[in-house]
């Protein structure tokens, strides 16, 4: 594998904007005025604490970006669901711990993305905690919103910490042999993705797995191919509870649970990303699990139920007390 690294950031950041231009609606180059939210929110799944991280949000322009929608169906479940075609959407990190076991799940965008983005590491000092003490980063695929705040000037931003990536996904996105017969939609992804793996490989921390790999007690990987070449879901057990963290899974959940065959102009392989959104659908409404979803209103926290032929979305209801 060869891993062709490019030290121009800013060249790639401004192509990667420049391709996201179609989907995306706010202009990123421009200040926009936020609202100061604490940024995290936290759960126990058995033995485990889980804490939803906000990255921030970004404006994006579902109507060009939902495909395989019946025509008007998307502007129909939108406004059903009090909302415009373009949607303010959240993008989320996890940080789970057990004991004194820090593991993060994704990286959110970094600073590649304008300044309602790139707040992961923030939010992480806002639950009490520092990037220097996560111990791994497990990855579900290689788009730079879910690994661009990997890195800062070139630099780890989690020294300590090593980078758990499936196997298939590495060799797709970090083999520049890969780049000229990759599909149009999936071209941007390539350098932004070595760029911000580099540090890690250099410093020798990356661990590539098999698909249905245990990587630590309690967690394990399961295949979720179609998004991307190795989309990964990882599942936390412990107690008798559940927890997948999907992914990509899902970007506009209120059009996707009700119609899973919608796919999203990110994905590499929409028929095969819908058919594991499908499969997904059907079996997190049948066990009950735990989900967490990246790109579901924050913390993107919550359970399935099934409704004749679509599903029912039910956020995680609020607590303040422990289990016991």
């Amino acid at each position: 594998m060869k891993y062709k690294l490019n030290c121009v950031i800013t060249v790639i950041t401004i192509l990667f904007l420049l391709s996201f231009k179609v989907f995306t609606v706010n202009a990123q180059s421009e200040k926009n005025a936020l609202i100061s939210q604490p940024g995290y929110y936290k759960i126990e799944i058995g033995d485990y604490e889980v804490t939803a991280l906000s990255d921030g949000t970004c404006m994006l322009d579902m109507s060009k970006l939902l495909l395989n929608a019946q025509p008007g169906e998307v502007q129909k479940i939108l406004e059903q669901n009090v909302l415009n075609t373009t949607v303010e959407t959240s993008i989320n990190a996890y940080l789970i711990r057990h004991g004194e076991k820090l593991i993060l799940v994704d990286a959110g965008c970094g600073t590649t993305m304008g300044n309602t983005l790139g707040l992961v590491t923030k939010s992480i000092r806002r639950a009490g905690y520092k990037p220097e003490q996560i111990n791994a980063v497990l990855i579900t695929h290689l788009h730079i919103d879910h690994i661009g705040g990997l890195t800062q000037n070139g630099k780890m931003v989690f020294p300590n910490a090593i980078l758990y990536i499936n196997k298939h996904e590495a060799s797709f996105w970090l083999d520049s042999a890969n780049l000229k017969k990759a599909p149009e939609n999936a071209k941007q992804f390539f350098e932004p993705a070595v760029t911000a793996i580099a540090p890690y490989l250099k410093a020798g921390r990356v661990h590539l797995f098999e698909n249905g790999s245990q990587l630590f007690s309690g967690i394990s990987a399961q295949d979720a191919v179609g998004h991307t070449p190795g989309h990964t879901f990882y599942s936390l057990e412990s107690k008798g509870d559940k927890m997948v963290f999907w992914g990509d899974l899902v970007h506009c959940g209120v059009v996707q649970f009700e119609d899973p065959a919608v796919s999203v102009g990110f994905d590499v392989d929409t028929a095969g990303a819908a058919m594991s959104r499908i499969k997904e659908f059907d079996k997190a409404a049948q066990a009950h699990y735990w989900i967490a979803a990246p790109h579901l209103s924050f913390p993107g926290i919550g359970h399935l139920r099934h409704a004749e032929k679509s599903y029912i979305w039910i956020p995680a209801n609020y607590s303040i007390i422990r289990p016991k």
